[in-house]
């Protein structure tokens, strides 16, 4: 990592650019960020004419797998708007901490959660049932792409999804192989379900916080 990650203009942010630009795309894309003597594990967001609309710096390093020995963590969350939607943007070990997808659509306004992953297969149901809560604990539709194939040992398990507000999935990969998936989303599903369960006007930030005890 620390070989090959470069800083936004080299490396693989150009060419990025340069396929959005021609295909007439939204891309949003991890990589390896190097800015001086740090390493951040990133997301770029490029618009169809190739202009760079957003980055984020992935914010919970997976100790475990001694991604903080490499990377620094990011200290902010992200959000950009793309056509009539808010997106906001993860990384992989993020999803398991719902105070991010809390403050991204509650605090932030995202109505699309974008998570770009690498988990492998023997938290694979993890993965599944985690991107299905955050779908529905904050109302928003969910985009997950998880990589496949085995690297350093570790065995991906792909099942990348679409998953709507309410939970459901409406789009999903295969485990087992590299697959393009798509969906149709809709501002009048997403407003629907937030009008049935209007959970974010019920929400009690005051006791959400740790208070010194009383005696």
């Amino acid at each position: 990592i620390r070989e090959h990650a470069q800083p936004w203009g080299e490396g693989a942010v150009p060419a990025l650019r340069e396929v959005a630009r021609t295909l007439s795309l939204h891309i949003i894309c991890g990589l390896s960020e190097r800015e001086g003597d740090d390493i951040y594990n990133s997301q770029v967001a490029i618009d169809p004419r190739g202009e760079i609309v957003a980055k984020y710096r992935k914010s919970h390093l997976f100790a475990p797998g001694d991604e903080d020995k490499t990377f620094r963590a990011g200290g902010d969350l992200t959000t950009f708007p793309l056509d009539a939607w808010l997106i906001g943007l993860s990384i992989c070990y993020d999803l398991r901490f719902p105070e991010v997808y809390r403050a991204l659509a509650c605090d932030l306004g995202a109505q699309v959660l974008v998570i770009s992953a690498a988990w492998p297969f023997p938290r694979s149901e993890h993965l599944r049932l985690l991107a299905r809560a955050r779908a529905i604990e904050n109302q928003c539709y969910v985009v997950l792409s998880n990589r496949i194939g085995t690297d350093a040992g570790v065995t991906c398990c792909g099942a990348s999804a679409i998953i709507d507000p309410s939970g459901i999935v409406i789009a999903a990969a295969s485990s087992e192989r590299e697959e393009l998936v798509h969906a149709q989303i809709s501002a009048d599903v997403l407003a629907a379900v937030r009008a049935g369960m209007t959970v974010f006007a019920h929400r009690r930030p005051e006791i959400y916080s740790p208070r010194p005890a009383t005696a």
